[in-house]
């Protein structure tokens, strides 16, 4: 399937990608205030604000809901700023157009919910207005496709993907880990789609945000989304991962954004390399899954197992030192090879079972 999309037209300048800001959560009028106009001296041309928080757990901060869209309105009256908020149910949808907002987001729990988002497509029939959508908690690329294909389905033509991570058990760097390789792929197969950078969601920590904004660009994103507070050290949700607007705008001014140029001859060379050895490397893993089936064929003589563990293991850990020995990451190789095994079984399963 393919989208039916038409531009997002976002304002921004010249030098910098759209960028859609403001704190975590609307907690009061003069908090809302304080840094949308914050924000706007600075250059910012939309402001985004929780109004319905949808928390982990209860007996948290919860958002301000309805009372929090006047505020929103008066944002944009007073600093012309376009206005952002997420939106989890139909009557989320209905009171954020009743009272003149820009822009819905849905975020990413309701993203992992088909029913949840089907609703959200229904209660947008028939209305314009820019719709984004964060990738589900857990990476999967076709439900992020199919929560897209079911606002695009309902008429909704001005659309992007954020990228905010993936939640994992085990937490290390980042809040939620960036896994590049989806939105990487989500952007192959869909080339008008729009792809927005959340780093604020994905670090979890502000110190992460200007080189999670720096990745995002030197990847072709599109734009961001980021939160800022005028005070995000009393911040009533997520201070850790909030900046100021005057932070927020020196990390604008030294994001570089990279051209989309023609290739070069030197590039071209360079890519005719790749694609060589890639053929190289297509030849050498057809001769070593031959191997592997000759492997299978004496198994099968010889009533043996498909796995020996001692074998898969050696190769693991040989061939991630050597990885490591030759300047690429021990994880990587690793990878590589455990796909490598898991077809070269697949294969012997097929001839022992014969």
């Amino acid at each position: 399937m393919e989208f039916n999309l038409q531009p997002l037209n976002f304002p921004s300048d010249n030098k910098r990608p759209f960028v859609i800001a403001g704190p975590c959560a609307a907690e009061t009028e003069e908090q809302v205030m304080t840094t949308a106009r914050q924000l706007a001296e600075k250059g910012c041309h939309m402001f985004r604000a929780g109004v319905w928080k949808p928390r982990t757990k209860p007996g948290c901060f919860e958002g301000q809901g309805e009372k929090a869209l006047p505020w929103m309105r008066r944002v944009k009256e007073e600093t012309g700023m376009l206005t952002a908020i997420e939106v989890a149910t139909p009557e989320h949808v209905e009171l954020a157009l009743k009272y003149g907002v820009d822009i819905l987001w849905i975020g990413a729990r309701t993203t992992a919910n088909p029913f949840a988002v089907q609703e959200l497509a229904d209660s947008l029939r028939g209305v314009d207005v820019p719709v984004l959508v964060k990738n589900p908690v857990n990476p999967d690329l076709e439900l992020w496709i199919g929560a897209l294909l079911r606002i695009n389905g309902a008429g909704v033509k001005r659309m992007a993907a954020i990228h905010r991570g993936f939640s994992t058990i085990d937490h290390k760097l980042y809040r939620n880990i960036p896994l590049w390789h989806i939105p990487i792929e989500l952007h192959r197969r869909f080339p008008g789609l729009p792809v927005i950078c959340d780093p604020s969601h994905m670090g979890g920590r502000r110190d992460l945000i200007a080189t999670l904004c720096q990745q995002s660009m030197d990847m072709g994103f599109h734009g961001l989304l980021i939160e800022s507070h005028y005070n995000p050290d009393e911040a009533w949700s997520d201070a850790a991962q909030q900046v100021t607007p005057e932070v927020l705008d020196f990390i604008l001014e030294h994001l570089i954004v990279r051209d989309n140029v023609e290739m070069t001859e030197s590039l071209l060379s360079l890519r005719k390399q790749i694609d060589e050895m890639d053929d190289q490397l297509m030849d050498l893993l057809t001769r070593r899954m031959r191997v592997s089936r000759e492997i299978a064929m004496y198994k099968k003589e010889h009533n043996m197992g498909v796995v020996q563990t001692r074998r898969y293991a050696e190769i693991l850990d040989k061939r991630g030192a050597q990885g490591s020995l030759c300047g690429m990451d021990t994880g990587f190789i690793r990878r590589v090879y455990e796909e490598i095994h898991a077809e070269s079984v697949r294969q012997q399963m097929e001839i022992i079972n014969k």
